[in-house]
């Protein structure tokens, strides 16, 4: 018996020990990640390199890659056809042509303004570019002051500032009621609109071209405003259908009425049945603005009436013309417009094919169609809750049981798990109130339950849905009132390096391990990911070690944890922080 109480004591000793070890070490990883958020918090000194347990050194690019978009590059874009704006579309390297190497900094690189303070301001150092504030000057879009730059909130239509321009289009449509909660800006400058309208509650995708106007879409990101490179062409934008309240061009230099209307056609596409399109420019209000635009009044009715005319044939009614606005409504469904098909006055309705394919497919002259109805008054599609009930209300797509697989059920507690995550993630591994981290990327978001997990911290979150998920979900998160986009990770995103603060990336690399090279996937986040920056990876511990003992070697540092469901479970959390370098930083240590 003293025998066998000795064996139970040594037994239950030894797994107190273990727990004690296991404790101990998981106190350890905390404080590790800690140290590694707080020693790269300075950007007055650079950070040591870390040494790749492997074979993985990635040494720094040329610095004339320093503002590399590789799927977006001017030169290689000039050998495309300019027809519907093809050359101006994504054109991505072939495996051939990626670098593998680090995208560097601009020598004195600082951490941006923290928002709010960065919707005003930004560092020059951090976009070395004058072209906008010379060229745009009397527009007020973007002014140098000292070492920095200051947005007052102007732009080519902003004659009294953004937040006056805004508050016309709210005399004209409810803008803070919360039933517009998503929008769209075609040539969207340096994201004036769409950073003035967070203020009212409206998220704002924001896109632009990389063109002549030398980092419009970067400045907009540097801002905190949500943003990427992007062109309405001859190709579907990377939406779904039905997924903006609202779209808007402020002269932004789209010729609307051209290439059969197909640019007027994916504005429909992409609008919500009921959504408002807006426009205000050249044609609009032409008899007082023709002068100053230098055009002829002829010029300009024959270009508006066209407009017009495509409107008509889309099946939208023109809600007001006032001052420089106009201002369609898109029908809340096609009932009427089906019975009006006979006549040539409308567009034909797209047969076959899926409104949502948004991944190089091409646009069609044609209407994109609405989910059926019974009845004229029903909306396509169904109700969407008013801002902000429509974060956490079952989106339509879901009750209607359009997505594979997800019930109302499941859509819930998939919105009490990922705010388990996000409360284990301010925790125990980094701060998201302290206002450190501002623009957030989902790469795998699945059904959104990560931003509607961060709805309330001072950040706003890009959306991925990777062409390559089971599902498609990204009209889910159009409807839950949040933005994104759809992406092939074994190609690069449309956005400028540094553009990023937190990258969250769930299962990524196990979707990918089989399709293409992890490390350009990488390469690629490094490269959108801003100095200091932070990257969360949950996948399993095979993948992670795979993953980890190539980030050590790109000068990130890393570090594994339990996720919130403990130790367990067999995944992990990979933490890792991009150490501060800049490319001058990159020639002295050669």
């Amino acid at each position: 018996m003293k025998q066998t109480m000795r064996r139970l004591s040594l037994v239950f000793g030894l797994t107190g020990l273990c727990a004690f070890v296991y404790l101990f070490d998981a106190a350890q990883n905390t404080a590790s990640i800690i140290s590694i958020s707080s020693e790269v918090s300075s950007t007055t000194g650079v950070v040591p390199f870390n040494k790749s347990s492997g074979n993985y050194e990635f040494p720094p690019c040329d610095m004339k890659y320093m503002e590399y978009t590789p799927c977006h590059d001017p030169r290689r874009a000039m050998k495309f056809e300019r027809t519907a704006m093809i050359y101006r579309e994504r054109h991505c390297p072939a495996k051939d042509g990626l670098l593998r190497c680090l995208i560097p900094a601009p020598p004195n690189y600082k951490r941006p303004f923290a928002w709010p303070q960065s919707r005003d301001f930004a560092w020059y150092d951090n976009i070395p570019h004058r072209n906008l504030s010379d060229n745009k000057a009397v527009q007020n879009w973007v002014v140098v002051v000292e070492d920095r730059f200051r947005f007052p909130g102007g732009g080519t239509m902003f004659r009294g500032g953004a937040d006056s321009y805004i508050d016309r289009i709210n005399a004209l449509i409810p803008l803070t009621d919360g039933s517009i909660r998503t929008a769209m800006d075609t040539g969207c400058g340096v994201g004036s609109w769409g950073a003035y309208l967070l203020n009212r509650g409206v998220l704002t995708m924001s896109f632009a071209p990389r063109d002549s106007h030398i980092s419009q879409v970067q400045f907009a990101l540097e801002r905190g405003v949500p943003a990427m490179i992007g062109v309405v062409g001859a190709h579907r934008l990377p939406y779904p259908a039905r997924a903006f309240d609202m779209a808007h061009c402020s002269r932004c230099l789209i010729p609307w009425h051209a290439e059969d209307g197909i640019f007027l056609a994916e504005v429909d596409r992409v609008l919500k049945p009921g959504g408002f399109w807006i426009l205000s420019g050249p044609p609009i209000n032409w008899r007082k603005s023709h002068r100053s635009w230098g055009r002829t009044p002829e010029d300009l009715e024959k270009e508006q009436d066209k407009i017009e005319d495509l409107a008509k044939r889309l099946c939208w009614d023109k809600f007001i013309e006032n001052g420089e606005f106009a201002i369609w409504k898109k029908p809340i469904n096609h009932k009427n417009c089906i019975n009006g098909q006979k006549s040539e006055r409308t567009h034909a309705i797209c047969s076959g094919g899926t409104p949502d394919a948004a991944w190089y497919k091409k646009i069609e002259p044609c209407i994109t169609s609405l989910p059926e109805v019974s009845n004229e008054e029903e909306v396509a599609g169904g109700v969407l809750e008013n801002w902000p009930s429509r974060a956490s209300t079952v989106p339509p797509r879901i009750t209607s049981g359009s997505i594979p697989g997800i019930t109302s059920d499941r859509f819930l507690e998939d919105g009490r798990q990922w705010s388990e995550r996000v409360k284990h993630y301010q925790d125990t591994i980094l701060d998201l109130s302290a206002g450190r981290y501002r623009n957030v990327m989902d790469m795998n978001a699945n059904l959104g339950g990560f931003a509607a997990a961060l709805v309330d911290y001072p950040v706003w979150v890009m959306n991925v849905v990777p062409v390559d998920s089971d599902r498609d979900t990204l009209g889910v998160i159009y409807e839950r009132g949040f933005i994104g986009t759809y992406q092939d990770w074994c190609e690069a995103f449309s956005t400028y390096p540094r553009t990023y603060d937190l990258l969250h990336a769930d299962a990524i690399f196990s979707m990918y391990q089989y399709r293409c090279d992890l490390e350009y996937i990488l390469l690629e986040m490094d490269r959108i990911l801003r100095p200091e920056g932070t990257v969360l990876i949950r996948d399993t511990v095979e993948v992670l070690l795979k993953v980890q003992e190539r980030a050590e070697g790109m000068k990130w540092k890393t570090q594994m944890t339990d996720p919130e469901s403990g130790s367990s479970v067999p995944w992990k959390i990979l933490v890792a922080v991009k150490s501060y370098w800049t490319g001058v930083d990159a020639l002295e240590t050669k």
